[in-house]
């Protein structure tokens, strides 16, 4: 019987150089990062979004061994921030924060979107649940929400109130409030929390809808905090009342910040960074840092951020139609 060839000196070289090949493909792969990561954060510096995020600037530069820089880039309700990311993030290491009304309100809003976020954007975590509180500037009389909605319709046209622009969470609960209290104010819209807040506390204006980057305000007397627009009280400021409990209607507006990627961002990359964001955001430390400004955060996969969003598209849709909500 034929025993079976040997392979021959040949192909064994052959499949030696084939292997050799295939390893050193493997091993030429750049490690990512390879460079400083940039994040585009669509608020101006002192803006919630910003406080945030440069909490985990460095644990997050020593798990990606980069330095991760923050870019801020404010204006029109979130779209100056994502055109800058979908259309000069193409080096495989920007990302973006941003409210996803970028993705709920801004599409109703605008007559012509600069970008369309579902195509050129993608989702990559949630950096924070944010609620929002209506602060007063400290010479206004009312104490109470109730008073002031009383102050409010004795004295018609007379109010204005503050946002961090044009179809933001904290205008689209502004004119939720109104709606609700039966009251009116007008609407100045700002580029970010930070500038209306300074407003209110200097009496430019007579209140907002802010984050909790506010708390040292109240507590210092520079701003009177009325209500919470929220399903529930904020376990770190459990004095305020949600506008719900004041009897002024069911005003719900609390602010997801999301963590965004251009849409041809590798998924490895996108992977990696959810991977080391959520391993910052559970802990301790830093969930008490987020607390202590207002923000809750939440470990999310980019597929459970796509899901919140689309929650949100369905409750902040009709809210946008009814109040007529548009760009400047």
């Amino acid at each position: 019987m034929q025993q079976p060839s040997n392979p021959s000196r040949r192909a064994l070289l052959a499949l030696a150089g084939g292997a050799l090949a295939a390893a050193s493909t493997t091993f030429a792969q750049p490690a990512w990062p390879s460079r400083p990561v940039r994040i585009v954060v669509a608020f101006p510096p002192g803006g919630l979004a910003d406080v945030m995020m440069r909490l985990l600037v460095p644990q997050l530069a020593e798990a990606l061994g980069q330095p991760v820089v923050v870019d801020n880039r404010g204006g029109a309700s979130g779209n100056v921030a994502a055109v800058e990311t979908a259309r000069n993030g193409g080096d495989g290491h920007t990302f973006m924060v941003n409210v996803t009304t970028l993705e709920s309100v801004n599409p109703l809003m605008f007559e012509r979107m600069p970008v369309n976020p579902a195509r050129e954007l993608q989702h990559v975590a949630l950096l924070a649940n944010t609620q929002l509180f209506l602060v007063t500037r400290p010479t206004l009389a009312p104490n109470t929400l109730a008073e002031f909605v009383a102050y409010a319709k004795a004295n018609p046209g007379k109010l204005s109130y503050g946002s961090a622009g044009n179809g933001t969470t904290p205008h689209v609960g502004g004119e939720l409030f109104k709606q609700t209290a039966g009251i009116f104010a007008a609407h100045i819209p700002y580029r970010g929390a930070a500038p209306a807040i300074q407003d209110v506390m200097a009496g430019q204006i007579d209140y907002a809808l802010v984050p909790g980057t506010v708390f040292p305000s109240v507590k210092a007397g520079k701003l009177k905090l009325l209500a919470v627009a929220s399903r529930r009280r904020p376990a770190y400021y459990s004095g305020a009342p949600t506008i719900e409990e004041a009897g002024f209607g069911k005003v719900y507006v609390d602010t997801p910040f999301a963590v965004y990627a251009p849409a041809a961002m590798p998924a490895a990359h996108v992977a990696r960074m959810n991977r080391e964001l959520n391993r910052l955001l559970v802990q301790p430390a830093i969930r008490a840092r987020f607390a202590e400004v207002g923000g809750e955060p939440l470990a999310l996969s980019p597929a459970e951020v796509s899901a919140l969003v689309r929650d949100e598209i369905a409750l902040f849709g009709p809210i946008v139609k009814a109040r007529g909500i548009q760009a400047d």
